[in-house]
C-alpha cells in the first residue's frame, strides 16, 4: 500500500515543503536500491551494519519490530551480504556484520544513491551550515559549530 505523500493539510509552507522533501527523499532512496535488487529496508538495514550491530539495536534505531529485523536479515544473510554471529557476551543475542560481498554491494548503492549529495550540492557553503543548524533546531537537537 502506498502511503500519502502527506497530510491532507499543512500549518505552513516549511510543513509542506518538508513533506515534500522526505517524499522525493524516499522515493531517489528506493529507486536506488531497487537498481541493486533490494528492497529500501535492506539497504538501510546493510548500510548500519558497517560495524557489527545487535539484531535488537537494529531494531531499535529503525523502530521496527524485532520480527521484522530478522527477516531483513535473513533475506540478507540468504544473499550472502551480512553475516549474524554470536554476541561474545549474550549467548542469546547475534550480532550482524557486512560480508565482502556485502561491503562491495553497499559501496555501489552509496554511488547510486546521490539525493542528499546532490541537493545540499546546490546551496552555498553558508547557506549549508544555516540548512543544518536550522534542521538541527527543528529536530531540537544540540547546535554544534559551524564550518571552521
Amino acid at each position: 500500500m502506498a502511503l500519502p505523500s502527506g497530510p491532507t493539510s499543512t500549518s505552513s509552507d516549511a510543513e509542506s515543503v518538508l513533506f515534500d522533501l522526505v517524499d522525493v527523499y524516499d522515493r531517489a532512496y528506493g529507486i536506488a536500491a531497487a537498481e541493486h535488487s533490494l528492497s529500501a529496508a535492506q539497504a538501510c538495514v546493510l548500510g548500519r551494519v558497517g560495524e557489527r550491530r545487535g539484531m535488537g539495536t537494529l531494531a531499535a534505531e529503525l523502530g521496527c519490530d524485532a520480527s521484522n529485523m530478522t527477516q531483513i536479515v535473513g533475506r540478507l544473510e540468504a544473499l550472502g551480504l551480512v553475516i549474524r554471529e554470536p554476541h561474545p557476551d549474550d549467548r542469546r543475542a547475534r550480532l550482524v556484520a557486512r560480508t565482502a560481498r556485502g561491503e562491495e554491494l553497499n559501496r555501489r548503492f552509496e554511488e547510486t544513491f546521490t539525493f542528499a549529495r546532490t541537493a545540499v550540492g546546490r546551496l552555498t557553503a553558508e547557506e549549508q551550515d544555516q540548512l543544518t543548524a536550522l534542521l538541527r533546531k527543528a529536530l531540537g537537537q544540540a547546535s554544534t559549530s559551524a564550518r571552521s
